[in-house]
């Protein structure tokens, strides 16, 4: 089997389903996530940046993401990637509590969109939404770690 469909074969059809929302509503997303942090008092930095740079930014992690779930997102190149970001971050002036606040409310919007899709409420498809679940968090945390130690080196 070739690693494009091994890959595939390892999509359950809930991370497929979730991995289409994603692609389908990444801009949608991504203005929500705008929205909110133009809400939040404590994001001082990210309000004062250009507008769709923050987008830009926010609609590449949702890329990421979708790519993480599929598998095709290696996890030294997540790390890589994360690392570099929390260093660019500290150099252009963002406080560690907003890049983690900003994570935070991207992650927000993924699970308001994904229960208003109601892309989780078949009980049959609860083995499959605990592992979609559980890679969802691991992408939060493990970027939310890489971008603090890139933060701090």
């Amino acid at each position: 089997m070739d690693d494009t469909r091994q890959k595939e074969y390892l999509l359950s059809p809930v991370s497929r389903k979730l991995v289409d929302l994603i692609e389908k509503s990444a801009s949608e997303l991504t203005r929500a996530y705008l929205l909110d942090v133009k809400k939040q008092p404590n994001m001082p930095t990210y309000q004062a940046f250009p507008e769709q740079e923050v987008y830009d930014r926010a609609y590449l992690v949702f890329s990421q993401l979708g790519r993480w779930i599929s598998y095709e997102l290696e996890s030294a190149e997540m790390k890589k990637y994360w690392l570099e970001l929390g260093r660019k971050r500290r150099e252009e002036g963002f406080a560690l509590p907003e890049i983690f606040l900003s994570l935070c409310l991207l992650r927000k919007q993924l699970w308001n969109k994904i229960q208003a899709e109601g892309l989780l409420d078949n009980a049959l498809d609860l083995y499959q939404a605990l592992e979609l679940y559980n890679r969802i968090v691991t992408f939060f945390d493990r970027a939310l770690y890489y971008a603090i130690i890139g933060y701090h080196s």
